[in-house]
Parts: C-alpha cells; structure tokens; sequence
C-alpha cells in the first residue's frame, strides 16, 4: 500500500497502521515543521518527506492507495478566533481536497476538531458525512474529534481505561484528563483548570486534593478538622493575594507560587500516553516541542481502529 499524510506532523499515521498490521509499501509525508520531521525520521526513517502542501503539483507519486491528513483547525476550533475559511490555515482543507481528486485513492481520512455547524457542512459536502468520536473510548483522554473517511467502520469499544492507570505519579481528581492543546507546554495553573476545565493538572499531595474547596479567585482546604483560623485552613487567592501567609501586610500582594507542593503538569511522557503513543516517541526534540506537537497529535488508537477496517 502506497500512503499519503498531509499535514502528517509526527507521523502518527505511521504508528497507526503499523499497529493496525497494514503493511505498507512507501509512506509520504507532507509537513514543514522542522521538529514533527525530525521525530518522524527518528522513528521511521523511511518516511519520504515532500515538504510544503502548497508545492502538491510538483509532487512525483505513484499510484496512491490512501490519503490522510488532520488539516489545521485554528479557524475553525471553538477555542479559537473561529474565522473558519478565512483563515488561511483552514484554507488548506481544500488542499486535501484538490489532492484527493488528482490522487483518486482508493480510501481517504480526515480528521478535525469539534467546530461550528456550517464549517462542518462545508466539509461533509465534500467528503461525506463524519463520526464523532471521542478519544476517551481508547485512551485516559476527553478529546472528542470529527472523522471523514469512505473506510466504513462502527466506534471503538470503551477499554475503561482511566487518568490514574497512565500517571507517572501523584493523584487526579477526575476519570479522564481534560483534552491536551498544543499550549500545553506553557504548564497550567488552578484558577485556568477549575474555571475553565482546560490544562490538566496532577496533585502532588493527595490530602490537600481531597480536601481542596474551590471558590471564584481562590481555593482553600482543611486537613486539621480545627476549622478556620488554623494554620491548616489557609485560603490561596488566585490573583496572587494570599489571606494567611504570617508577614503579608494588609492591602499587599504577595506573589505565591500556587503549584509548589501542590499540583504539576504532565509530562511528556504521560502526553504521549493520552495520546496513545509510544513512550519517548517524542524524546528527540525538546519538552517545548513534544508538548506542541503532542497536542496537535492524532489519538493514535482511535486512528488505528478505523485502519483495522480495511482488513
């Protein structure tokens, strides 16, 4: 079989079939960021990389089998300005598409984000109606994503697989971790993931999770059943003010870091699990970028189940 990713990033369709058990004769990848390749050709050093999908007619192919791609989605995400079309990053959907109607595959697949309902018929009109699928079914993730393709396939079956079974250490409140962006790698903070469930968090102290109380711009939580006013009931303000710290004067701000000894990030490690793939895939580029481009990622188990169709 002869495949072609667009927007291929770190190649987790390469992950996907191979987990799949489809074997394949040559693997094209279309992608410009430096990084993604660099992680690719780590791992599949066969990997015939093209370059930008702006150049696509000057691509020499042969007879292409499959055509994938997860097209970028600034424009069209909710998270996002929501320009759909006219941000010329969304734009380059109907590179995929132009791409299809020269390459005449046998099987193609698409994938995007959740976006508003008339980007999403845009799409459908070309490419049929998706499935909806969130990654939370293969994975420790909520990451709900559309799917385009003429494979025909039934959702994956829900493993039950949970937060707490893929964390390296420490304690989550919660079955399943809030979906990884590509900003991931800017870390995330209390205020963010309690008011906007986004950026998740792993608790370094499993009491102060239990007995954390969160109110708007601040948390607090008592583990000496004394009650207020015990140097155990303190109340961290999440605008920097911190209501019990003994050398705070009245009307200051005293900057506290409020993870210390409270909560971390995931590691890279624990994003590529969420992601379903393989430990250390990403090691060869810096956390910064193995963040970024996990974020942007496909849930490679998702991806692998629709691929086991075609056998």
């Amino acid at each position: 079989m002869n495949v072609l990713s667009l927007f291929d990033g770190m190649s987790c369709g390469q992950i996907a079939l191979e987990r799949a058990g489809i074997h394949v004769d040559n693997y094209y990848s279309s992608e410009i960021d430096k990084y993604a390749i660099k992680v690719t050709q780590a791992n599949y050093p066969s990997t015939i990389q093209l370059g930008d999908i702006n150049d696509w007619q000057s691509w020499e192919l042969p007879k292409i089998d499959l055509v994938i791609g997860g097209s970028p989605c600034q424009g069209l995400s909710f998270a996002g300005k929501q320009l759909a079309f006219d941000d010329p990053r969304s734009k380059l959907f109907f590179k995929f598409v132009d791409i299809l109607g020269t390459c005449k595959p046998k099987y193609y697949l698409l994938e995007n984000v959740r976006m508003k309902k008339e980007s999403l018929d845009v799409i459908s009109t070309y490419l049929g109606e998706p499935m909806c699928i969130n990654s939370a079914l293969v994975s420790a993730q909520n990451r709900v994503r559309y799917y385009w393709s003429n494979i025909y396939f039934d959702p994956p079956e829900d493993r039950g697989i949970l937060l707490k079974d893929i964390v390296l250490g420490g304690f989550v409140d919660r079955k399943k971790s809030y979906c990884i962006d590509a900003c991931y790698y800017k870390g995330g903070n209390l205020k963010q993931y309690f008011e906007k469930s986004r950026r998740q968090l792993i608790f370094i102290d499993k009491e102060k999770m239990r007995n954390i109380v969160y109110k708007k711009n601040y948390i607090q939580w008592d583990t000496s059943g004394k009650g207020h006013g015990s140097q155990d009931h303190r109340s961290y303000y999440l605008d920097t003010k911190h209501g019990s710290l003994p050398n705070a004067r009245a009307g200051t701000k005293e900057k506290v870091f409020l993870g210390e000894n409270i909560v971390r990030k995931l590691a890279p490690i624990e994003c590529e699990r969420l992601q379903t793939v393989p430990d250390n895939y990403t090691k060869h580029v810096s956390d910064s970028q193995r963040y970024k481009m996990l974020g942007n990622g496909w849930t490679v188990d998702v991806i692998s189940h629709i691929f086991k169709w075609l056998l």
